[in-house]
């Protein structure tokens, strides 16, 4: 693993503090990451208290080897499979959940993992390793539209159709199978720079969404988490991208909100649809000292709901 891949737990405090943890309840982080959410909630848990952890990384899965606590246990399992991890590992509803979306600093600054334009390394951008088709085999099959498609949908990157047709033309002379390949390729393409910004960030970003399929987890994830959820539980989410925190903050606003009837319909008050959820305070961001601490803080947002 290359040097200084040590993660840095976004909003620790905050998201522990917002799934207000009973001492015998039962948790679900349904991103464990490197373990800084799951260690802080297992430290407020009482011996009767239980928590259940997911991520689809092996990597991950490894490191919460080190975790040897009777009420935890680590499931192997995207996120949006929370429902199947949850039932394997036995336990029905929660007392809170939560998300901690997006890439982690260690599958980052590992260049062979291929997240980063940083290294000339594979280019994979697997979470999962064990499953799937690489970024590499993606380009090499992709049609223009869909590569379009892609960085312009999942990067907002306004030279996507340029980039697209510099893969499809430099593919037909060798594969593109390296981030040093497909940097190059976006840089070539890419005729304004933003500043301080490399120009392959944004299609590099759109890339990983679209291999691990990011916002469709969310988006499948959200309504489990729900199902799973006691009333009076926790929905705790962080999200690093306007994308992702926009699905969110939809869910989250749809839930709380009784749905709409046609009017004039014969219904007394208490017959009327309630909403599911309660929202909880404003959206968090990190603090400044935290960005200064840690920069890739900067753009989480933390969303709180309760369960009604």
């Amino acid at each position: 693993m290359t040097a200084g891949s040590a993660h840095v737990t976004v909003l620790l405090e905050e998201a522990v503090e917002a799934l207000v943890v009973k001492a015998d309840g039962v948790y679900i982080d349904a991103t464990f990451g490197r373990g800084g959410h799951s260690r802080r909630i297992l430290s407020c848990l009482g011996e009767n208290g239980r928590l259940v952890a997911v991520d689809r990384d092996p990597q991950a899965i490894a490191a919460g080897a080190a975790i040897a606590d009777p009420r935890f246990c680590l499931i192997h399992r995207a996120f949006g499979e929370v429902g199947l991890a949850a039932q394997e590992a036995g336990i029905g509803q929660v007392d809170g959940i939560l998300f901690d979306i997006g890439v982690s600093s260690p599958q980052i600054d590992d260049g062979e993992r291929g997240f980063s334009f940083r290294y000339d390394a594979p280019l994979d951008m697997r979470m999962d390793t064990t499953q799937g088709e690489t970024a590499a085999e993606w380009l090499a099959r992709a049609e223009i539209r869909e590569i379009t498609e892609v960085i312009r949908n999942y990067g907002e990157e306004r030279f996507a159709f340029q980039i697209a047709k510099k893969v499809v033309a430099a593919r037909l002379e060798q594969p593109v199978v390296t981030t040093g390949q497909f940097a190059a390729l976006v840089r070539e393409a890419v005729r304004t720079r933003e500043p301080g910004q490399d120009p392959a960030t944004r299609s590099f970003q759109a890339l990983r969404i679209h291999i691990n399929q990011e916002l469709r987890q969310l988006e499948v994830a959200l309504p489990q988490a729900l199902e799973l959820l006691k009333p009076g539980g926790r929905l705790v989410v962080i999200a690093f991208h306007s994308l992702e925190d926009r699905i969110v903050k939809n869910f989250m606003r749809q839930q709380s909100t009784a749905d709409a009837l046609p009017k004039g319909l014969p219904l007394r008050a208490d017959q009327l649809p309630k909403p599911k959820l309660r929202l909880v305070g404003k959206a968090v961001k990190p603090s400044a000292a935290e960005v200064g601490a840690n920069p890739r803080a900067r753009s989480a947002v933390m969303r709180v709901a309760e369960k009604l």
